[in-house]
Order: structure tokens, then C-alpha cells, then sequence
């Protein structure tokens, strides 16, 4: 069996593929990966289905070592990427040596590193996935230095080039209003369209905390527990917006004033704690 160790995990590394969706009347949500244009696109340059599993990384450095010879990509976050000691492509497929030890370094831009593996993560599936949700706590648990994981049969061969691997900043995030937007002052709504927030430390795989001015009800009281799905923009009391990514619950009592744009929600899961974003309402 080819396997991989963890040497270090760095500030929160998961398993992650296209996750489970279909299962929210369950009280599942989706998980997988937060931003899957990236993940997707680590797969294919390593000749995986795009549905297979990688690893995420967030902000900080692993390192992994690799007891059988294989082919890895790194995207998503730009990083430096070390194969035995030696800088290698970031974005392309690299053939790694038996033994070796590849270290995926520190978010220069952005949050989240991915690491595709020719034959795919291994692990046991849960509801057809093999991705961690943090926030039910199904698949595996966050990886910690020690642990290995097996890694599938390679089913193609290494792309020689795919577009494009450059990582490109979110400044705006696209809105469409509803169902819940007639809970809130319509000056209020209005002043939303070109406004500019910032991300809030404490954001997660399960949502992004904006920072800015706050939105005014203009209903009190509070819903029955309602569907959330991703990209639901909820406000809470304090009229701070937050976005809800991969790890989401299924339910919500908060008014849900939107939903981002779906071309836009891979973008999000690359914002970090202090980025600044721009608002805009359409449809």
C-alpha cells in the first residue's frame, strides 16, 4: 500500500474532495473542499478525476514525506514548494523520489493550499465522501503530525499544462438579494451595494465574519429555524454579514438577507483576516 506521513500539520490540514451535498435533510452539510476551483485543478494536473481527494492546508506550512515515488501539485494560496530540500514548480505536476520530504510553505496571497497526489487520498468514505467536516465532525479528523494516509491507484497521466495556475485575489463578492431581505431597512440594503467590509478573524472553514457598518431590521423577533445553503449570507443581531462556505450548518434562525454568487464562493474560501471586499448587489 503507497502511504504518506504527515510531519507537520501546521495550522489546520483536512482530507477534502468534492464533499456530500445531498444530505442537508439530514442535518449534513456539504464540506469538501472551500475553494474547488483550485482543488479540481490540482487534480487534473496530476491525472486524478477532479473528484478525488487532496489535502487542504491552511495559511501556515506543512510537510509531508512521501514513502513511494509519485506525482504531486500544489495550487490554490501562491506558496513556495520544496521537494528534498529543493524548490520546485508551484501550479504544475512534480515528480517526487521515494522517501522524499515536500514541504508546502507559508500563504504568500491568500489562505488555502492544495495538494493533489496522483492516485488520489485514500481514505474510508463517509456518505460518499472522504472530506473532514469540522463542523459535524464526519470523515476523518483534522490531520496531526504522525498520522499517514494511503493513496489510490493512479488512474491517468500527468497534465503537461492547465489554466491557469496564477492565484487571483477576490475584491468584490457578487449578491443576490433574498429570501429574507425584506427584514432589513431598505436604506439599510441600499447602502450594501458597493460597500466594503473586512474579513474578521474569526472565520473558518464554517463562515466568513465581515467587519463594517452594520445592517438595520427593520423587523424584530427572530425566524424559525430555516435551510441554509452555501454562500447564504446571514445576519445576526449584531448586523455584521456572515457567509456561509463548505462546513455550513443546515439550519438557521438569523435572517438570511442573500446568497453569493457561485463563481464567487471559491474566491471567498481564500480570503484571509484582514482582507478587505467590496459588496455588490445583482440579479
Amino acid at each position: 500500500m503507497r502511504e504518506l506521513e504527515v510531519v507537520e500539520a501546521g495550522a489546520l490540514m483536512t482530507v477534502q474532495d468534492l464533499g456530500r451535498p445531498g444530505f442537508a435533510h439530514l442535518g449534513v452539510p456539504r464540506s469538501g473542499a472551500v475553494d474547488t476551483r483550485s482543488l479540481t485543478l490540482a487534480n487534473r494536473l496530476v491525472g486524478n478525476d477532479e473528484d478525488a481527494a487532496g489535502l487542504e492546508t491552511t495559511l501556515t506550512g506543512v510537510v509531508l514525506r512521501f514513502e513511494s515515488a509519485t506525482t504531486i501539485a500544489v495550487t490554490g494560496a501562491s506558496c513556495v514548494v520544496a521537494v528534498a530540500g529543493r524548490d520546485v514548480a508551484w501550479g504544475e505536476p512534480v515528480s517526487v523520489p521515494a522517501g522524499s520530504m515536500v514541504r508546502v510553505g507559508v500563504a504568500s496571497r491568500g489562505l488555502r493550499s492544495y495538494v493533489a497526489v496522483a492516485g488520489g487520498i485514500d481514505v474510508p468514505l463517509v456518505l460518499g465522501s472522504r472530506s473532514t467536516d469540522v463542523l459535524s465532525g464526519l470523515g476523518p479528523k483534522p490531520l496531526r503530525p504522525g498520522d499517514r494516509l494511503p493513496i489510490g491507484a493512479v488512474v491517468g497521466r500527468p497534465a503537461g499544462v492547465d489554466t491557469p495556475p496564477a492565484f487571483r485575489e477576490l475584491s468584490e463578492i457578487r449578491l443576490r438579494l433574498g429570501p429574507r431581505d425584506d427584514w432589513f431597512d431598505p436604506a439599510s440594503i441600499a447602502r450594501l451595494d458597493g460597500a466594503t467590509y473586512v474579513v474578521g478573524s474569526s472565520s473558518n472553514r464554517i463562515g466568513i465574519r465581515l467587519e463594517g457598518t452594520p445592517l438595520d431590521r427593520r423587523r424584530d423577533g427572530e425566524l424559525p429555524s430555516e435551510g441554509i445553503v452555501l454562500g447564504a449570507v446571514q445576519v445576526p443581531p449584531s448586523g455584521q454579514p456572515l457567509i456561509f462556505l463548505a462546513d455550513h450548518p443546515t439550519t438557521g434562525g438569523y435572517p438570511v438577507l442573500g446568497v453569493v454568487a457561485s463563481a464567487d464562493l471559491p474566491g471567498c474560501g481564500q480570503l484571509r483576516p484582514g482582507d478587505a471586499v467590496t459588496l455588490r448587489l445583482v440579479g
